[in-house]
């Protein structure tokens, strides 16, 4: 029998302002919101819930670029699935800080070191630190669920100084990653499904700007079919998702990937390995012992 979907990402545009070195989605300002409609994205998200999925979280490129997301946003909170935001808040207008809060939208965005030119080096973007760590205390003052991750781009990046200010800015919930060998972080390498988890298409799928449908926003170099073509039900209990399955987990030796302490940034995907920088290991039994250190006083 097919798995129940419960989770679903909604890549609804390949835009971003920023343009960080290790993007999975090779996104930048030179960008597009793709040739998926509002109405084809408000579809889905019906499709989504009659499914019986219970979270979307809507990602890019950067999410809130894409010019219909409030509705798009409304329209998942109104048929009763969960909304996570995933954004570098960078630039959020006052109407989206007002149906976060209408409609208790949570939060994600990525962090990348406590100073700004550390931070800057990796989104390319001088002030972007600063215009993010602002927008954090925008949400913990009205709020909202957030939650932060730190990827480990950079050699002496401070990627421990950046969980250390995260927790300090009131964020309870904070991940830890290293870059992920896709987009543009692949230096052009051709992506393979040994490099993913090894829990993609396990309960969740991902939608692209074009209607593509991947096993996760990671493995879009897999395509299950596209929802401007077919039913999101029919792809998902379909051949090409079964055949995918079979073949990811056949990439990882059938085996469940390997667990790690702490867990990754996406709490929704299963654990990689190996660790994060700041981990170290994957031996739960030694989650105790101290992490390893990232990154020196001064920063690059």
């Amino acid at each position: 029998m097919t798995a129940p979907l419960r989770f679903a990402w909604l890549e609804v545009t390949g835009r971003c302002n920023l343009e960080c070195t290790h993007c999975y989605a090779d996104s930048s300002p030179r960008g597009t919101h793709g040739t998926m409609t509002v109405s084809d994205w408000a579809g889905t998200i019906t499709q989504l819930a009659a499914m019986g999925a219970r979270d979307v979280q809507f990602i890019g490129g950067e999410p809130l670029l894409y010019p219909r997301i409030v509705h798009l946003i409304i329209h998942a909170r109104e048929v009763g699935l969960t909304v996570e935001v995933f954004s570098n808040l960078t630039a959020v207008s006052e109407t989206q800080w007002q149906v976060f809060k209408e409609y208790d939208v949570r939060l994600a965005t990525s962090y990348y070191s406590d100073t700004a030119a550390d931070h800057d080096a990796v989104t390319d973007r001088k002030g972007s630190h600063a215009r993010t760590r602002a927008n954090i205390m925008r949400a913990q003052e009205l709020g909202l669920t957030l939650r932060g991750g730190v990827i480990q781009v950079r050699p002496q990046q401070r990627a421990v100084q950046a969980q250390q200010d995260l927790k300090e800015l009131g964020l309870t919930v904070v991940g830890a990653d290293r870059t992920r060998a896709f987009g543009r972080a692949s230096r052009g390498a051709a992506p393979t499904m040994a490099d993913l988890c090894g829990h993609c298409a396990d309960g969740k799928v991902a939608v692209g700007p074009d209607g593509d449908v991947w096993p996760c926003v990671l493995g879009r170099f897999i395509s299950l079919g596209n929802v401007k073509a077919t039913p999101l039900a029919d792809i998902w209990a379909g051949p090409a998702t079964r055949r995918a399955r079979s073949e990811i987990e056949a990439a990882h030796g059938n085996m469940p990937a390997q667990s790690c302490t702490p867990p990754q940034f996406l709490p929704m995907c299963g654990p990689c390995s190996p660790c994060v920088p700041s981990v170290g290991h994957c031996d739960p039994r030694i989650a105790d012992a101290p992490a390893a250190t990232i990154g020196s006083p001064s920063g690059d």
